[in-house]
């Protein structure tokens, strides 16, 4: 008999339309992303990050969110607890539809990076007007 979980079907693919992409290193940047007919509207935590210590790139319709925190030293003694991300990790999303990258803007405010990226002009909908002869 074969196990249940071998003989379900596969989901297609477009079910899930913003996949990751590669390995995250074993930490996760939480994100939400919106969608409207314009842009796409990425919402990513980031607390205790600077602008500066963030990273995205875009190439094609695959996004990338990176952050990376120098190791510091608090003075003297020994950490009993350090939970606080340090070092670098990153996030990678595909997209449905590629973006205009020329056109995005980025904002971190209260530990909240909110990205806009446009959809590209071949992307955005179009309405044609019928003509009667």
């Amino acid at each position: 008999m074969i196990p249940f979980y071998l003989s379900r079907p596969r989901l297609v693919r477009d079910s899930r339309p913003f996949e990751n992409v590669g390995f995250n290193g074993g930490r996760r940047m939480p994100l939400d992303v919106h969608v409207d007919d314009d842009a796409y509207m990425i919402t990513a935590a980031v607390p205790g990050y600077k602008a500066e210590e963030l990273k995205i790139q875009i190439l094609h319709d695959v996004v990338t969110l990176s952050a990376e925190k120098e190791h510091s030293e608090n003075g003297d003694g020994q950490y009993l607890v350090r939970e606080l991300p340090l070092g670098e990790f990153s996030r990678s999303l595909r997209l449905p539809e590629p973006v205009d990258p020329s056109k995005a803007e980025a904002k971190v405010e209260n530990g909240v990076l909110t990205l806009r990226l446009p959809k590209s002009e071949e992307a955005r909908p179009r309405t044609i007007k019928v003509q009667a002869k």
